[in-house]
């Protein structure tokens, strides 16, 4: 039994998703003729209230055309120092987009809308040019936390008074639905453009889609081009995400529960100096300073469990639809012997 916790992108398609890909009616989507990826957009759109969405190969193309969308070189994005944008998208944002980013010192990922009113620039020509505001959630490198919405209606406060676009880096957005009760129009309502990622807590084998309404996203389609995204008879990859819709999102708190329960196993244990707060399905812990990590993640591969380090001996685990009620005893049962 492989027990791999790295991430929930490790997933593989079910025999059911399988099924719905196989059967699925396919065309050319660069002539826009993929019935099934358009039936998805169409789904999407629908669901967040806006009025258009555009399929793409990867969470990190469809942020980066956001931000393109939404900028034009030398201006300024305000994200939080852990943003996914700013952290793990190969500094796309200046190379793509020609922007920078400033940096707010946010809580595990979030910040305030006092906070995005002291980052945006003056306007004098000197500086450059604030343009958007972009948000996480869940928040990855803080641990899975979920925003409260009140928060972020008060920062569209903020950018409309400034005229500021705002974007939503929904990595994992399901989750943050599923533990806060929330429903997907709220978020179009709040937000100009949605990136909604099918491929982590859903299970697809590939996708994101980025959402927003017909203005803003109407150079979204040449820009997938120029972004060498463009696909042909993606609807097999569609068809995954629709099932995805169907059948794998209230099965997200069973994870959200499975990830807790790890929690309070390694709050037992001596040789965890910290584990964050969790309330989804990401899990991180600190080791404390005595303790050899890669003696500890060694420990834990002898036992058939891969998770991953996040640096300043931060260790990372997720559950996800793979990780089955068998392996999550199993896990359990390790960390109580490593007391």
């Amino acid at each position: 039994m492989i027990i791999d916790l790295r991430s929930d992108t490790v997933t593989k398609a079910s025999k059911g998703m399988l099924d719905a890909m196989f059967s699925a009616e396919v065309g050319d989507d660069v002539f826009r003729e993929d019935p099934t990826v358009n039936k998805l957009e169409e789904r999407l759109a629908t669901l967040f209230g806006k009025e258009k969405a555009l399929f793409f190969p990867s969470g990190s193309m469809a942020n980066q055309i956001a931000i393109k969308l939404h900028t034009q070189p030398g201006e300024q994005v305000i994200c939080d120092k852990y943003a996914h944008i700013y952290n793990y998208e190969v500094g796309g944002v200046a190379f793509h987009s020609g922007a920078s980013c400033k940096l707010i010192d946010g809580q595990r990922g979030m910040f305030t809308a006092e906070q995005v009113e002291e980052a945006i620039n003056p306007s004098e020509y000197y500086y450059s040019q604030t343009r958007l505001v972009e948000v996480e959630n869940t928040t990855n490198k803080g641990g899975g936390a979920c925003w409260d919405f009140q928060e972020f209606e008060k920062i569209k406060t903020v950018c409309k008074r400034h005229n500021l676009g705002f974007h939503i880096d929904g990595a994992r957005v399901w989750n943050a639905m599923v533990a806060k009760n929330e429903m997907p129009v709220q978020y179009g309502h709040t937000f100009d453009t949605i990136s909604v990622c099918l491929s982590k807590g859903l299970g697809c084998p590939v996708g994101s889609v980025l959402i927003g309404d017909a203005d803003i996203m109407k150079r979204s389609l040449s820009l997938r081009k120029l972004f060498g995204g463009n696909m042909r008879q993606i609807g097999y990859l569609a068809a995954a995400g629709l099932y995805a819709l169907d059948h794998n999102i209230e099965r997200l708190a069973d994870d959200h529960k499975k990830a807790k329960e790890i929690g309070v196993e390694l709050s037992t244990l001596s040789m965890i100096k910290k584990v964050e707060p969790i309330e989804t399905n990401i899990v991180i812990f600190e080791l404390n300073e005595d303790v050899d990590e890669a003696k500890f993640l060694n420990k834990l591969k002898e036992n058939n469990i891969f998770i991953i380090g996040m640096g300043s001996r931060k260790l990372r685990m997720v559950t996800h639809l793979d990780y089955t009620d068998a392996m999550h005893n199993t896990l359990l049962e390790v960390l109580r012997k490593l007391k």
